[in-house]
């Protein structure tokens, strides 16, 4: 099933699930198509998903920083050990931010509802999918990391 913007009870259910205020890190699945399917009347130039997602980075990036946020990691998705038959993803992208409340400022904010038309018009599917910290910066270590691997 195609997954790329949150329809509006999604959002409501994740702008009201308790927030614990700790920092957040945002996992990215992200899966573009051949041609960016822009909406009628949108102002760009024809271009492959790829590139769609590139103009929507320039963009997001700044307004991620803005919001405290910074990307963590990203990669290109070179192959999957355990996933379900026909899944695949062309990039990963982790991004943090100081809190869900600092994501959802930014999310639903003028400035990033303008540049999210590239995003929605680069993806064929994806998955963005929110964690909290069980180990690393700021946090207990991992279990077992104090003790030597033999």
């Amino acid at each position: 099933m195609r997954c790329v913007d949150p329809d509006s009870e999604a959002l409501d259910q994740f702008r009201n699930q308790p927030q614990s205020g700790k920092p957040i890190v945002m996992l990215n699945l992200l899966r573009y198509r051949e041609q960016a399917a822009y909406p009628d009347g949108f102002d760009a130039e024809p271009c492959s998903g790829r590139e769609a997602y590139q103009r929507y980075g320039a963009v997001a990036g700044g307004l991620v920083a803005d919001a405290g946020g910074r990307p963590v990691w990203m990669g290109t998705i070179s192959g999957a050990f355990i996933a379900p038959d026909g899944e695949s993803w062309d990039d990963a992208i982790l991004v943090y931010y100081p809190s869900r409340q600092h994501f959802l400022d930014m999310y639903e904010s003028a400035d990033y509802q303008a540049v999210k038309p590239h995003r929605t018009a680069a993806l064929e599917d994806s998955r963005l999918i929110e964690s909290t910290a069980l180990f690393g910066p700021g946090s207990k270590e991992p279990p077992g990391a104090s003790r030597p691997v033999r």
